[in-house]
């Protein structure tokens, strides 16, 4: 790795979405650090590479994948429910390669039902590996960030702020939009700090992306391939949010393919269909409501707990 070589740590890289960005990652001269939980004996694996979105894809093949490519790529375990585990991975991937430019949340646990359907352990799985699991990668980077002069980007997983998101996935969406808030809020201190080489933006899939979670429906609704899209949209649209100006993507809560399209240029889509010809239906709205109201900028007398506090926690 050279010094000015830029690096990534791409946390939920093992299969799918994450998989693709770090390859993709890798192939514009990132070195990558590549974190999950899954490992494997990547030399063992027949046929490889693996399907991307099965079980046998794991961060140990895709460090090999990139590395067979010519690129640079590390793969490092993490359970992101352990704050501990999550420190040690941020702390070693400074130790490898000297700094971290940009950090990539993918990490998620998935459970859509009702309330009354969803078990407390699974929601506090969901919790815990979506809202928690990125609050704490994002503490373990902020002081390598800080290091590094606050030059730097975040990208999290995580959809805008609506109404019909809650619907049938309501202990899901506490968590993901729990993801966006922190998106905003960490948005809000930077500028006010005047950290203006620092961005954090989320981004989320206008229509379904191709992956072991949509492979499940695929079995049962083989018709339903039509409306799927490759990963290498989400990886292109990520890839064009860490070239734009911090001004224009910090807080920014987006979609894939709005990104594309708004700050890309890009008005074809139909290279990203699974299935040739086929146009996949839109999951997602086509407008989201602006979440700023009139008194934005007044903050009032503003509260600092740190400052406050007579006991350590």
């Amino acid at each position: 790795m050279t010094s000015k070589q830029q690096v990534a740590l791409v946390v939920g890289a093992s299969r799918g979405i994450g998989r693709q960005v770090a390859i993709d990652l890798a192939k514009e001269g990132y070195a990558v650090v590549v974190a999950a939980k899954s490992t494997s004996d990547a030399n063992a694996t027949k046929p490889f590479p693996p399907d991307p979105n099965s079980q046998q894809s794991t961060i140990s093949t895709v460090e090999r994948e990139i590395r067979e490519a010519g690129g640079t790529a590390t793969a490092i375990a993490v359970d992101t429910r352990n704050f501990e585990s999550v420190q040690k991975l941020v702390d070693e991937t400074v130790k490898i390669y000297g700094h971290l430019d940009v950090l990539i949340y993918n990490s998620g646990a998935i459970w859509w039902a009702s309330i009354e359907k969803t078990p407390m352990k699974r929601f506090q799985l969901m919790q815990r590996i979506n809202v928690e699991g990125l609050y704490g990668t994002v503490q373990a980077a902020l002081p390598h960030f800080e290091k590094n002069g606050w030059k730097g980007r975040i990208i999290v997983v995580s959809p805008p702020i609506y109404s019909r998101f809650f619907r049938g996935k309501t202990a899901y969406a506490m968590g993901k939009v729990g993801m966006s808030i922190l998106t905003k809020g960490l948005a809000m201190d930077w500028e006010r700090e005047g950290k203006k080489d620092m961005a954090i933006t989320s981004i989320w899939p206008a229509a379904s992306i191709q992956s072991a979670a949509t492979g499940q429906i695929t079995k049962t609704d083989p018709d339903s391939i039509k409306d799927l899209r490759k990963a290498t949209i989400y990886s292109d649209a990520i890839l064009a949010m860490l070239r734009a100006p911090v001004e224009d993507v910090n807080g920014l809560l987006e979609l894939d393919e709005d990104f594309l399209r708004n700050h890309e240029g890009v008005t074809d889509f139909s290279k990203y269909s699974v299935v040739e010809g086929a146009v996949p239906r839109r999951i997602m709205p086509a407008k989201f409501p602006d979440l700023t109201v009139a008194e934005q900028a007044d903050e009032g007398r503003r509260t600092d707990s740190t400052k406050m506090r007579t006991s350590k926690l």
